[in-house]
């Protein structure tokens, strides 16, 4: 193959080319060849261009005078042409490896952007693909971690199988933290899936996960700030507060687990140490008047899928409409306690009832915020670890059909406005912790 220099006015764009070359094309065409020069000749026959013709305007365009060929004049006409077809669509079929990829760009824009846009990717896609595959994004042009600003990446799904997400929540249960202290070790009743389980059984109680709750604070609670929670239930949420600095008041209806919940926040807390108070949330609003909240957070029952005890102002023991007539009163009390231009988050989840479909939970969790004057603001899914959903999922489909529950809603709401909820919080980066 000889490659030779020829006069760019000698040479003719094929007529007949199928492909197209958009303006964004072809400036990413002339920026490669700015960047680094033609790397490859471009194939004649005939004086006209075979393959290459976005190459050959793209020079136009720079005023270039001779470029590279090499020719094919050896072929017949309908090889030129099958040629031509073949050039483009190979490279079409190959794809990427996406993180790979974006390794590559964020590696190539760190000392500047211009040899990322040499590239053929746009700033935008650019920025986007690190995102998406890194967990980062350009900030002046560097390449910069979303885990190291905001913690965790601030998407919609946020994934608790990730061994980042995985190594954090050790380092939280390492101080000692027992949610499950307080309560049975198996409040979800496995039912017929029962025989199917390990033994010694796996719990079959739920624990909420102290990564889930430190998000929620550093993204929607005030510094120093002042928690609310009306679905207290185990310890998780109240120690995390404290440690972060914020001043915790947590109510349930059993006095047990307020007892286990303070044991432990004595031997894991100082100031502030978290509050528990032992009463009926549906009057909370008398109970804990003396509380103005910045935050309003909880993980409420889902209707009877645990249950809890036996007395009957125990939500879990109610019929789904019994349950739902007072769940809206304990939101509705509770965001009157809530500042103006504040944040709320529930962590919920459907469940089935006795027919066996869905209850709406989701869906009336948000209709009793909005009930409340609270407007529906982010919703994410948080993705959890299967635990023991391969022991429950196969049977429930083979019986049934249906699918292993993977995941929760984080819901957030905002009462007021938005805007000054935002800047009353200050800056959403995360100092390091």
């Amino acid at each position: 193959m000889k490659i030779e220099q020829t006069d760019i006015a000698d040479l003719t764009l094929d007529p007949d080319n199928a492909r197209l070359h958009d303006k964004k094309n072809l400036d990413a065409i002339k920026a490669s060849l700015e960047a680094f020069g033609q790397r490859k000749p471009i194939v004649i026959a005939d004086g006209i261009v075979v393959a290459g013709n976005g190459t050959l305007e793209a020079a136009q365009a720079l005023r270039w005078t001779t470029i590279a060929t090499v020719s094919a004049d050896d072929l017949d006409a309908d090889q030129r042409t099958a040629f031509a077809i073949a050039d483009n669509r190979t490279a079409e079929l190959a794809a990427w490896d996406d993180t790979k990829l974006a390794q590559a760009l964020a590696h190539v824009t760190e000392d500047g952007d211009e040899l990322g846009e040499a590239t053929g990717f746009d700033h935008e896609t650019l920025v986007g693909l690190i995102e998406q595959e890194l967990g980062g994004e350009v900030v002046d042009a560097a390449p910069v971690k979303l885990s190291d600003r905001f913690l965790v990446p601030p998407f919609s799904v946020l994934d608790a199988r990730q061994g980042y997400w995985q190594d954090r929540r050790r380092e939280w249960l390492a101080l000692g933290i027992s949610s499950e202290q307080g309560r049975g070790d198996n409040l979800m009743t496995l039912g017929p899936l029962a025989r199917y389980a390990k033994s010694p059984p796996l719990p079959t109680t739920s624990v909420f996960d102290p990564l889930l709750c430190e998000l929620a604070y550093r993204w929607f609670a005030p510094r120093g700030g002042v928690v609310l929670d009306p679905f207290a239930g185990g310890s998780v949420r109240g120690i995390v507060a404290s440690r972060l600095g914020l001043r915790y008041v947590g109510q349930d209806l059993q006095e047990p687990q307020v007892v286990a919940n303070r044991e432990q926040a004595g031997r894991i807390c100082s100031d502030p140490v978290p509050e528990w108070r032992v009463g009926d949330s549906r009057h909370i609003g008398d109970t804990c008047r003396d509380v103005s909240a910045d935050f309003v957070f909880s993980c409420p029952p889902y209707a009877d899928l645990e249950r809890y005890s036996d007395d009957p102002a125990d939500l879990s023991t109610m019929p789904y409409s019994e349950f739902l007539e007072s769940y809206r009163r304990i939101i509705s009390e509770s965001c009157k306690l809530l500042a103006e231009d504040s944040f709320a988050c529930f962590v919920v989840g459907e469940v089935r009832g006795k027919d066996g479909t869905y209850h709406n939970f989701v869906g009336d969790t948000v209709e009793a915020f909005r009930g409340a004057g609270l407007s529906y603001y982010n919703e994410a899914i948080l993705v959890s670890p299967a635990g023991t959903l391969p022991i429950r999922a196969g049977v429930a489909f083979a019986a049934g059909r249906k699918l292993g529950k993977a995941h929760q809603n984080v819901l957030v709401f905002v009462k007021g406005d938005w805007r000054r909820a935002h800047e009353r919080l200050g800056s959403p980066e995360v100092e390091e912790c």
